[in-house]
């Protein structure tokens, strides 16, 4: 029994526990030995009120419908505890646990333990180990990598796909609002999940997951048949299935959640994604640099810890991230450099009259805003406030000057058009942006109107009170509300030809060069925009907003597809192009000089440049066919 509290004492979580607990603990506790093979908690077992310590050996945990030799799910080794779902949930144990060496156990019984996780050692060690354990995260049926089988051979983990998309299940676990928890956990237990959604009104969602089965129920000591919805998270946070996984990871890191709802683009619930998930695509890099941006308390120290920006895009080529996960990352760091230096700006402003973060919205425009940043980008922004701010607007642009000089300094630019959040233009009430938005839709050839929807429905919120943003509520009808307004989008995203060269390039003598952001890539970001504003999608990655435009009567689903491929093509040339720019200590730009790319590059550059004319060609021709007129337009009237 000594011998027994002793080693407890030594491994979490009864670290804590006094010497009497412990001996108290060790004597309630039973002690198996068991040979290579031998079952030690069988499925669908009732006794299911206790957990499990392997003292020596290692075992396996399998999924009960698994043939014999098949991948375990986890493999707890000495001093690690299996067991949590069952006891927590108070139903029948949902896997087989055998040993895959010979092995020493201990059986803890729930009512020894169980008030050891509710204090704050367990509910850590709870947080701690339920992503990799599967006695507390049931069912999780992707096995770790390198896990190793009763055979002794590596278990490789499946593959991540280049979006979050295809990592979730096909038929997420929903649950009503007024469902009781201990309903819904078993639930999740049946089905193997470690949470359940709850559908909410608006197209909102809330979840509740087995972190808050162990901090807001089983810590709480609130009843199980209270309504899943008193404890659930809610709203849920949500996320795109196109975006990248490393990106997702980055957020969820950011944001202190460890699942995230994934919806379509018409806010319809394709799944949850788990951080577990996505840890093997991004690089240590660039958490560290996250972290060293969080921390910075003064400009001085954003701008050192902005440092490393280069050396992570640098390190991302190197090691062959695609381009548009590093796209990705890029962005969701430029956005924590941007969020950082707000909250520096606003405390060095002083807090006699301090801004609530409830009352403005700090936007991000362009192609950080469609996640598609790259190492040229420059960082174009607007702010939107509460209509009670009404008298403010000075000390708020003045904010933003601040916040401008600041990113200057980290190496992130301002746009060179002045599309920045310290100007009238691009800062307003919200209420302002509404009206405005409806001036642009009514009349869009007046006061920019066509720019201004262009940059402001990529417009996404990266600090404060993203309900402020209101000019995208006012796009989502207008296929229906402003027909000619969404003709003449389409007649500016026409306009922009894909083309090696310009007449301004001949003039100029500067026929073997192609810029690829204006020549190639744009062209492309200005027909996907269009195709999402025609079936009513308006903030969206570029790739998103192919994919809902396909079938649209313009855009047919292979010339999506070829956009799609074309893009992303596209994205991997700039990238790979601007990371030797920065490697030789030039500013990072898209003028490509033919004659340095090899003849593959040229060719395939050369035939994706008119994939494109293609494309634009065709839509232009369906739309002068269909009545639209698009006057000087290839294919047009």
């Amino acid at each position: 029994m000594s011998d027994t509290a002793d080693f407890l004492s030594r491994h979490p979580p009864f670290q804590t526990l006094t010497e009497s607990e412990l001996h108290e603990l060790a004597e309630s506790a039973t002690t198996e030995h068991f040979r290579s093979g031998d079952t030690i908690v069988g499925r669908g077992v009732d006794d299911v009120d206790a957990v499990w310590m392997v003292r020596s050996g290692t075992v396996a945990l399998l999924h009960p419908d698994d043939a014999e030799g098949s991948a375990p799910l986890d493999v707890v080794a000495a001093g690690g505890l299996f067991g949590f779902s069952a006891l927590l949930s108070d139903s029948r144990t949902v896997f087989v646990a055998r040993a895959l060496t010979d092995a020493v156990v201990h059986r803890l019984p729930g009512h020894s333990v169980r008030p050891y996780f509710a204090r704050p050692a367990g509910t850590k060690y709870l947080a701690g180990v339920i992503s990799a354990s599967f006695g507390g995260r049931p069912l999780d049926t992707r096995p770790r990598a390198a896990l190793p089988t009763a055979a002794g051979d590596p278990v490789m983990g499946r593959s991540d796909s280049g979006s979050v998309g295809a990592l979730v299940r096909p038929q997420p676990v929903t649950v009503d609002p007024g469902t009781s928890i201990r309903d819904a956990v078993c639930t999740m237990t049946e089905l193997g999940s470690s949470y359940v959604v709850v559908p909410l009104r608006h197209g909102r969602f809330g979840i509740f997951t087995d972190r808050d089965l162990r901090t807001r129920v089983v810590a709480a000591g609130v009843p199980v048949d209270a309504p899943v919805e008193r404890v659930m998270s809610a709203p849920a946070r949500t996320v795109d299935p196109d975006r990248t996984p490393a990106g997702v990871l980055m957020e969820m890191l950011e944001l202190g959640v460890r699942h995230m709802v994934v919806v379509d683009i018409r806010g319809g619930l394709v799944g949850v994604v788990e951080n577990s998930e996505l840890l093997s695509d991004s690089t240590a890099q660039s958490f560290s640099l996250r972290r060293r941006i969080a921390m910075s308390t003064s400009a001085e120290a954003l701008v050192s810890a902005s440092t490393g920006i280069r050396p992570l895009l640098i390190d991302m080529y190197s090691t062959g991230t695609a381009a548009s996960a590093a796209s990705g990352i890029l962005s969701v760091v430029v956005d924590a450099v941007v969020r950082r230096a707000v909250e520096i700006a606003l405390v060095d402003r002083g807090a006699h009259d301090p801004i609530d973060a409830r009352d403005v919205a700090w936007l991000s425009l362009g192609s950080v805003g469609r996640r598609e940043a790259m190492p040229s980008s420059d960082v174009d922004s607007a702010l939107s406030w509460a209509d009670h701010l009404a008298g403010r607007e000075a000390d708020l642009r003045a904010l933003a000057t601040d916040v401008h000089r600041i990113l200057d300094a980290c190496g992130l630019p301002a746009d060179t058009n002045n599309a920045v959040a310290s100007s009238v233009r691009f800062s307003r009430s919200s209420s302002e942006w509404r009206v405005a938005a409806r001036e642009w839709l009514n009349d869009p050839l007046g006061d920019r109107g066509i720019i201004m929807s262009s940059l402001l429905v990529d417009g996404r919120v990266v600090w404060g009170n993203a309900d402020l943003h209101t000019v995208p509520e006012s796009y989502r009808s207008m296929a229906t509300d402003f027909p000619e307004a969404l003709r003449l989008q389409l007649r500016e995203a026409l306009a922009t030809r894909a083309r090696v060269r310009s007449l301004r390039d001949v003039l100029a003598r500067r026929g073997n060069t192609v810029d690829l952001k204006t020549h190639a890539v744009a062209p492309i970001v200005n027909l996907a925009r269009w195709g999402g504003l025609s079936v009513g999608v308006a903030s969206a990655s570029t790739p998103a907003r192919l994919a809902a435009a396909a079938g649209n009567g313009m855009i047919g689903t292979e010339d999506a597809r070829v956009l799609t491929e074309v893009f992303e093509l596209l994205q991997r040339l700039r990238f790979a192009h601007q990371v030797s720019q920065i490697e030789q200590n030039h500013i990072p730009g898209d003028v490509v000089v033919l004659t340095e790319l090899t003849p593959l590059e040229r060719s395939v550059l050369m035939d994706a440049i008119r994939e494109v004319a293609s494309v634009q060609k065709r839509v232009g021709y369906i739309a002068a066919n269909s009545g639209v007129p698009m006057p000087g337009i290839p294919g047009g009237s």
